[in-house]
Order: C-alpha cells, then sequence, then structure tokens
C-alpha cells in the first residue's frame, strides 16, 4: 500500500501541489484525473523521485521513504512509465529491458517469460532498435522495462497517449491483468477518460495542485467524475 501525507512540492518558486493526501492499494488501480497543468505528472515525479518534494511524507507498505533518490526508490519496488515512454532509441529492445536490471539483486537478473506474453511484438522485435519501434510499440516496451524490475508499485503516467486503438486496448488488458494478479499497486494518470473509468477502483481528481473530489468507483459515479474533471 502507498500511503502520502501532506504533500507539498514546488518548481522554483512556484507551488505546484497542495497538501496532497492519498493512497493506492495493493491489487487496485488508483486513477488520478483532472485537465493539463493541474499536477498529475508532478505528483508521479514526487512519488518516484525523479522532483524532490517540498514536503509531507510518503510511505510504501509501511515504510517511509523520505527523500530517496530515483534510483534507490526504483530498489525499494517504484516502477515509473513516464510520459513519452523515454525508451533507449540506439539500444535494442532486449537491452532496453535489460536496463531494469540495475534495481535488482544479481541472482533475479532477468526478464521474465511474462513480460513477452503480455507483449508478444517485444519477443519478435528482440533485436530492434528501441527508436525503430513504433509510438505503441514503444508504448509497450517502457511498461515491459517497469515490469522487469518487479515492482510494487507501478506508475503508469498517460499510457495511451499517441497510441492506436488495438494497443490501447491492449495495454488495458495487461493493466487489468496486473492489478488482478494482487501482487502490486497501480497508479495512473490518463486523460482517455474512458479507458480510465473502467479500469480504476478509485479516482483522485486533482485541480490546481490540490485534490478537490476523491473516493472508490461504488462512490463517485460516471456523472460526478465528468462533471469533477471538467471544472
Amino acid at each position: 500500500m502507498l500511503k502520502i501525507k501532506d504533500l507539498t512540492l514546488h518548481y522554483g518558486g512556484s507551488q505546484i501541489l497542495h497538501g496532497i493526501d492519498m493512497q493506492a492499494d495493493v491489487g487496485k488501480v488508483t486513477c488520478l484525473m483532472g485537465t493539463n497543468g493541474v499536477g498529475k505528472t508532478s505528483l508521479l515525479k514526487a512519488i518516484s523521485g525523479t522532483h524532490a518534494r517540498s514536503g509531507g511524507s510518503v510511505e510504501l507498505n509501511g515504510e517511509d521513504l523520505g527523500q530517496l533518490a530515483a534510483h534507490e526508490l526504483a530498489r525499494r519496488g517504484v516502477g515509473y512509465v513516464p510520459q513519452g515512454r523515454m525508451i533507449f532509441p540506439l539500444l535494442t529492445v532486449r537491452e532496453n529491458l535489460e536496463t531494469g536490471y540495475g534495481c535488482l539483486p544479481n541472482g533475479e537478473r532477468m526478464v521474465p517469460d511474462e513480460i513477452y506474453e503480455l507483449f508478444p511484438v517485444l519477443a519478435e522485435m528482440k533485436s530492434r532498435r528501441g527508436g525503430d519501434l513504433s509510438g505503441g510499440q514503444q508504448q509497450q516496451l517502457a511498461i515491459g522495462r517497469a515490469l522487469v524490475t518487479k515492482p510494487k508499485l507501478l506508475l503508469l503516467d498517460e499510457p495511451t497517449e499517441g497510441i492506436q486503438p488495438n494497443i490501447i486496448q491492449q495495454i488495458g488488458r495487461v493493466i487489468s491483468y496486473l492489478r488482478d494478479q494482487g501482487k502490486m499497486a497501480i497508479i495512473l494518470v490518463e486523460q482517455y477518460f474512458d479507458f480510465a473509468y473502467e479500469l480504476a477502483d478509485s479516482f483522485y481528481v486533482l485541480r490546481r495542485g490540490e485534490v478537490t473530489k476523491s473516493g472508490t468507483r461504488a462512490q463517485l459515479t460516471r456523472d460526478e467524475l465528468v462533471e469533477a474533471v471538467s471544472v
């Protein structure tokens, strides 16, 4: 379980996030929603350690993560798939996946067959350079790379952005599968409302760096969420 209490974040002199409280449970998909520029990506960066938060606490499975650097958080089980995918274009698919080894003990440094089963195209293109893949294939590679690290918490930032519909459906099935395995908590940032609504177990709506509405699927109707996101 991830627990966040009173998290704040600044970029220079500007405060981006204001006292964020949230939690994400293992075996659940927690969705962050809101229009562009409300702080969703900034919150993922704060959780993943790629941008130092200004205040507040982050706990993962009861452990206070303090202000650890991103690579240390990755070793503790925080897997991050950033917006824009950030794969290495000159490395092959296999080499991109192997970059996740840095988070693992020597005896666990392998690409599980399950990743190739979830994303068959990665098996077909193991020797192709990452930069030669389509956007949808690169997104699958970015998710696969995060899964190599065996995350306890998986952060997904706009996984459907700029991707063809059939790949969006596949990514949705993979997220559902990972949730149902019950081994990780998943936080999803997503602008595609229908995709997010179908997958999520709970929702947090951000506006101007603050949580304005939150609740489970049972507590929030579709119309309430649409209204909250549209404000």
